[in-house]
């Protein structure tokens, strides 16, 4: 096993990223974190702390990597909305390596800490309020480049974005064991979906419900 002075420690928590997100938090045992790190226990104690901090720094590094993808397709694009688009796009992507589940890291573990007093909860609310505060400086970044209506509500369409690219994913996962026509479609119309996020209309409507 690994000598922890020697450990790459991206590499690790990389690994136990992947770990916890295919299996969730509570269900991921010591002996399966000791071999998918390939490390002794003291080992990961000594560099990591207990589980729930090492669970702690693979939600911060998911929402890290996630936030300098999204400034990756930014850069890239021609527009904000192009941008943001792109990148919503990549995380509808299949299932791979990197990515073990369709579902989001953070909403699958929202919904597996939920009810539950534990500090794994606040650090999923606390980045995923800081997603939706991305989403928001992004919407009124938009609309001083003309992308958008002025009127649009910026607070309300970063919800719109956060809940769509949310559901898109678990409709994905909730569907990944269709036969290859049917699973198709369902790309298909989250591909649709995709396409309604970005349009001025809609993001109109979704920001006249604050005036309501």
């Amino acid at each position: 096993m690994a000598n922890t002075s020697k450990f790459d420690r991206e590499q690790v928590l990389n690994k136990a990223t992947r770990l916890f997100w295919q299996k969730g938090f509570h269900a991921t045992s010591a002996r399966e974190l000791q071999q998918a790190l390939d490390m002794r226990p003291g080992s990961i104690y000594g560099a990591f702390g207990n589980k729930s901090t090492l669970f702690r720094l693979t939600l911060n590094k998911y929402a890290d990597d996630m936030m300098l993808q999204l400034q990756q397709h930014l850069s890239d694009a021609d527009s904000i909305l192009a941008g943001v688009k792109s990148f919503f796009l990549t995380q509808l992507g299949p299932v791979n390596e990197q990515r073990p589940c369709e579902q989001c890291y953070l909403a699958k573990s929202l919904s597996e800490l939920e009810g539950v007093a534990d500090d794994g909860l606040n650090e999923v609310q606390e980045l995923l309020n800081a997603v939706e505060q991305q989403f928001t400086f992004l919407v009124k970044a938009a609309q001083e480049q003309g992308e958008l209506p002025a009127a649009i509500a910026p607070d309300l369409v970063a919800k719109y974005w956060q809940v769509q690219l949310m559901g898109m994913r678990s409709f994905l996962k909730a569907n990944n064991q269709l036969q290859a026509q049917s699973s198709q479609l369902c790309r298909q119309q989250v591909m649709h979906l995709l396409d309604c996020c970005f349009q001025p209309d809609v993001l109109e409507h979704i920001g006249d419900i604050k005036a309501q």
